[in-house]
């Protein structure tokens, strides 16, 4: 997707608003899996999760290239719309951002204090983006996609940032929702010429990923019901899948107790918070560990914005409700 040096100025451009987040060999977390386990923190973001980094760099783009607008529309559920908020109301823009009914209570807050005005509509996250793209031209504001090329880039930042600062890696598990996380782990692999494997996750509740890289076409599903809401997406990116669909060794389906497992262990053996797709990596690692045993990997802890209820129901032992 891009050469080196177009990452390399990426990455200055997002670390000039953020510093690089840490990598860290956690001993208790490799004990565990029987292999030297490397965590990319992204929750130690300024939002709590690695899409800050494309709002860096999507703003940028767009005051460049679209200077004429006067702000921006999008939907997310949640970390997406933290970091679309934050980085357009620094540039002195409008940010409103759609969100399904039900959504997480305290990304829904946290999107209002990074200035966005939060508009709910649609049961899910699909129903909320059409919505978000068919009023975009109606009020005249700049439709901000979930998976853009200048949104990679700047995600890329975190896996250029991670393959330099890490021993290295044979394979790197990755969360997909729409797709920018493995996709800028792909490209910064791909440009940095490394052998690493990246394996794709996805929740056994919304598999359009995982079944649309295996028929190598889109193919949507009827639902996304999961508590891992970062990667309840029913209906695919076509240009994430034309990345991710020949770029990943493999793309796996956790289910929702495999989750909430691996959030107790991160919290266990790391004491860090991770939401539910931030744990996905970890989940599908420990679903792996006998063929990773004694190799070196690495998991994307791509979120730690998990609601307080949730978090509680999930160290009593259970899985949170979709």
């Amino acid at each position: 997707m891009f050469t080196l040096p177009e990452l390399e100025t990426a990455a200055r451009l997002v670390h000039r608003h953020m510093e690089p987040t840490a990598q860290y060999a956690w001993p208790t977390l490799s004990d565990r899996i029987g292999a030297e386990v490397w965590v990319k923190h992204e929750n130690h973001g300024p939002t709590g999760a690695f899409k800050v980094r494309g709002g860096i760099t999507l703003m940028d783009w767009l005051a460049r290239e679209h200077p004429g607008y006067g702000g921006i529309i999008t939907a997310t559920r949640g970390n997406h719309g933290q970091s679309q908020a934050r980085a357009a109301t620094a540039l002195g823009l409008r940010a409103v951002v759609y969100v399904p009914r039900g959504n997480s209570v305290e990304k829904n807050a946290a999107m209002r204090a990074f200035g966005a005005e939060l508009r709910e509509h649609g049961d899910d996250f699909d129903e909320a983006r059409t919505e978000a793209m068919r009023v975009a031209g109606e009020e005249g504001l700049y439709p901000v996609p979930p998976f853009h090329r200048e949104l990679v880039r700047g995600v890329a930042s975190y896996a250029l940032e991670f393959f330099r600062a890490a021993p290295r890696l044979h394979t790197v598990y990755v969360p997909i929702g729409c797709g920018s996380g493995i996709c800028g782990v792909i490209a910064a692999r791909d440009a940095m010429r490394l052998p690493t494997r990246v394996v794709g996750v996805v929740s056994a509740n919304a598999q359009t990923a995982k079944l649309s890289a295996e028929a190598g076409r889109p193919i949507p599903t009827d639902s996304a019901r999961t508590f891992a809401d970062g990667m309840a997406v029913r209906v695919p990116v076509a240009e994430a899948l034309a990345v991710y669909g020949p770029g990943a060794a493999r793309v796996i389906a956790v289910t929702e107790n495999q989750i909430a497992e691996a959030i107790r262990v991160y919290f266990t053996d790391t004491h860090n918070l991770a939401e539910g797709a931030g744990a996905a990596a970890l989940a599908a690692l420990m679903t792996e560990k006998d063929q990773m045993n004694g190799r070196r990997v690495g998991v994307i802890l791509s979120g730690g914005n998990i609601d307080t209820g949730p978090f509680r129901t999930v160290l009593s032992g259970a899985a949170p409700p979709p």
